[in-house]
């Protein structure tokens, strides 16, 4: 988005930007904090200690941790609409928008619909062959986005992390922190919390960490261009989709290794 002295589009692009950079380091931060610190910190402390740090800690912890989500997905919902879909960014240049570009688009923000009902069946008790689900079907939607939706290389990039985005915000405000109230709450009494809300709000507190790794990618999209191109890694401009397919295999096996790391770090 280049503007001329007149176009005010720049602050959007530049402004937009920051708080959209400033608001997702604040979220995920606090993602990874709870994930790789505080969960293993949290098995360490006696009930006594739980009670007393529980509902100090992580109502603070979760009020920048929502209000990060939001400001997020909102910031990064204006850049996709300015930047991309009106920005011209969003189709080949040999091609032009077409009922398969507006239904990709759809898909991108209420693809998190079909990804809660997954997770919310039988099969989402499977957390292997629900995870098989899922990186089959986000395959497919790559490669509808770049030969139904002719969507550009930067543009099937950003799209896919735009629906992990989605997706992730609305774990936080609709799956864990409704559970998670309840469980400080549970713990500040002195009571068992429900063990099936602990499961919820760990199952897609986990789910949204494995989908952070590769959604960073997806916002550096600008400047991983050389991955999409004509011959690099082997692959041709048809089926450069196969190389955000590849991130996201690599990206949740780097997330696999960082559990195993913070379930081995000791404090003193």
């Amino acid at each position: 988005m280049i503007a001329n002295a007149t176009d005010y589009s720049w602050i959007v692009d530049s402004f937009v930007r920051w708080a959209h950079v400033v608001a997702g380091i604040t979220w995920i931060g606090l993602l990874y904090f709870f994930n790789f610190i505080n969960g293993p910190f949290a098995k360490t402390l006696d009930g006594d200690s739980k009670k007393k740090v529980v509902p100090e800690l992580l109502p603070r912890t979760l009020y920048w941790f929502r209000w990060g989500a939001a400001w997020t997905l909102g910031t990064g919902l204006i850049l996709l609409i300015f930047v991309f879909w009106l920005g011209g960014q969003t189709i080949d240049e040999q091609a032009d928008w077409t009922t398969g570009g507006y239904i990709m688009a759809a898909v991108t923000l209420l693809g998190f619909l079909a990804y809660d009902a997954l997770y919310k069946s039988p099969l989402g008790k499977n957390a292997q062959a629900a995870m098989a689900v899922s990186f089959v079907a986000i395959a497919a939607i790559a490669f509808l986005m770049k030969e139904v939706g002719n969507f550009s290389y930067r543009a099937f990039n950003i799209h896919i992390g735009a629906m992990f985005g989605t997706a992730m915000a609305f774990n936080v405000w609709y799956r864990i922190w409704p559970a998670q109230q309840k469980i400080i709450r549970a713990i500040k009494n002195g009571e068992a919390p429900d063990g099936a809300l602990v499961g919820l709000a760990g199952m897609r507190s986990k789910h949204n960490t494995y989908l952070s790794v590769p959604l960073v990618w997806t916002m550096l999209n600008a400047h991983t261009t050389i991955a999409g191109s004509g011959g690099k890694m082997g692959l041709t401009n048809s089926c450069n989709w196969l190389s955000l397919v590849a991130v996201v295999a690599v990206g949740w096996i780097v997330v696999f290794l960082l559990y195993k790391k913070s379930a081995a770090v000791k404090g003193f």
